[in-house]
């Protein structure tokens, strides 16, 4: 009997493909794992990328606004002004989250931090066409 068991591990170790006994699983998830994190890592910050997005809208939409109510007649202005008003939130609601998104993506923290730092429309404009 002992020869037939030690026959059989004989065989079985002749027969065992290196590395067989080894998940495929877990090297491949930690490299999905890794990628992720890092490419997480990559993106800007979102908090910054609102508030510059937020300026950008704001600075660039008063631009044209008041250049549109100036030229009105002084009886309309008023009116325009409070129609103007109603319409900003609501397109800056609307545009802020692409901006945003795009933002993170594009992870420019020396545009972001000049968006946020702008004053005027025409620094914030300079800010994205370097």
């Amino acid at each position: 009997m002992p020869t037939t068991t030690s026959a059989a591990r004989r065989m079985d170790a002749a027969y065992r493909i290196a590395g067989a006994d080894r998940s495929w699983y877990g090297p491949q998830m930690r490299l999905v794992l890794a990628l992720g994190l890092l490419l997480g890592a990559c993106k800007g910050d979102m908090q910054k990328c609102e508030q510059a997005c937020r300026n950008y809208g704001t600075l660039v939409y008063w631009k044209h606004a008041d250049a549109e109510i100036a030229a009105a007649p002084a009886d309309k202005r008023d009116a325009l002004r409070k129609k103007r008003l109603g319409e900003f939130d609501s397109k800056l609601e609307n545009g802020v989250d692409l901006c945003v998104s795009q933002c993170q993506s594009a992870n420019n923290d020396e545009d972001m931090e000049c968006m946020v730092a702008a004053k005027t429309a025409d620094q914030v404009i300079a800010c994205t066409t370097k």
